[in-house]
């Protein structure tokens, strides 16, 4: 089997127990915009968990961009080891949820956030976030 095969058979991410290519992997490989800001949070999960920074920084809401780096996106995604996400609770445009990771020391970590996400142009952005 050739690598794309190997890919398309696995669990996704952010943990619906779907495959990731009916999955995150509709926004993040096939160009498709999340239909719901859980759906976008959850995609942005893979994406950290798939080293994607060109995919967060284009679901980030355009006024914030500047607030971020590519570099150092790349740099948060690859240097941990992303375990498990729970979603908390949700609304039309927020989420809370906790992320599980092991950091480079494979210490286990909990990243909580308070999520806010904006619908702007037929497509949702991550607004901010607030955390614990």
């Amino acid at each position: 089997m050739g690598k794309n095969k190997l890919m398309a058979m696995h669990k996704c991410y952010c943990d619906t127990g779907l495959e990731f290519e009916n999955c995150c992997g509709l926004y993040l490989q096939n160009n498709q915009k999340a239909p719901t800001a859980l759906a976008l949070m959850r995609s942005r999960y893979s994406a950290y968990a798939t080293h994607n920074a060109d995919y967060l920084l284009e679901t980030t809401y355009i006024s914030e961009r500047q607030f971020y780096s590519k570099a150092e996106i790349l740099k948060w995604a690859v240097s941990n080891k992303w375990q498990k996400l729970e979603i908390l609770s949700f609304t039309e445009n927020t989420v809370e949820f906790k992320a599980y990771f092991l950091d480079s020391n494979n210490k286990p970590q909990t990243h909580y956030e308070f999520s806010t996400f904006k619908f702007e142009n037929d497509a949702w952005y991550y607004l901010d976030g607030k955390f614990e």
